[in-house]
């Protein structure tokens, strides 16, 4: 169990500690099943202190969003040096992985049914959502376009698609700790490379659509 603990510590190192425990705690039991109280027994410190930090439940996990969804959109923004390229999906999926490699639970965080649906709270996950998405939206644009597909639906479509797909192979890694993020980025890229032509602009019947899933 971590220990955030209350001496020779920096208020700055300490946050941090406190973030990574309730991120996790979050993450796993959503918003509804955790407790300040929990978090401060998990990291050793008093509720109060948490209080003092955070001033509140909402505040730790406002903290706690912008921590994930900051380091989760940063990577993969970082990650689009191949846009429009096969190799952005695997990119992303990469940088994704090596992000939540010691925070497993920031993608559940920022995708907590359980939160409310409105406020402070839900407005801050919906603004790393959306930026998600739209990275998301514009890689499986940028691959359409680069095979010579225009038609606005495909694009859609795809992006559906991607959305989806990243989420479950979040959760499958969930169930899969052993997994770290050199093995996961290795079996995507197995299964991308399954899916897909070896030429995708050289498919237009029903089977072409394997290779959309590397968007």
């Amino acid at each position: 169990m971590s220990k955030a603990g209350t001496k020779g510590v920096s208020r700055a190192e300490r946050e941090r500690q406190i973030i990574d425990i309730a991120v996790e705690e979050f993450g796993t039991r959503g918003y509804d099943g955790v407790s300040v109280v929990a978090v401060a027994r998990r990291a050793g410190i008093s509720k109060p202190l948490i209080y003092s930090y955070f001033g509140s439940k909402d505040g730790l996990y406002l903290a706690c969003v912008h921590h994930a969804g900051g380091a989760l959109t940063d990577a993969v923004a970082a990650a689009r040096t191949r846009s429009g390229s096969p190799g952005h999906a695997l990119d992303t999926l990469s940088a994704i992985f090596t992000v939540t490699e010691t925070s497993r639970y920031a993608w559940s965080l920022l995708y907590d049914p359980a939160l409310p649906p409105a406020g402070e709270l839900r407005d801050a996950v919906n603004s790393y959502r959306e930026r998600l998405a739209e990275m998301g939206a514009a890689g499986a644009t940028g691959l359409l376009v680069h095979a010579g597909h225009e038609d606005p639906l495909d694009h859609a479509l795809l992006n559906h698609v991607w959305q989806y797909a990243v989420t479950a192979v979040m959760r499958w890694w969930l169930d899969h700790p052993e997994q770290d993020a050199e093995q996961m980025a290795a079996r995507c890229a197995r299964l991308l490379s399954a899916l897909a032509p070896s030429d995708p602009r050289s498919y237009h019947g029903p089977r072409s659509w394997s290779w959309a899933c590397r968007c």
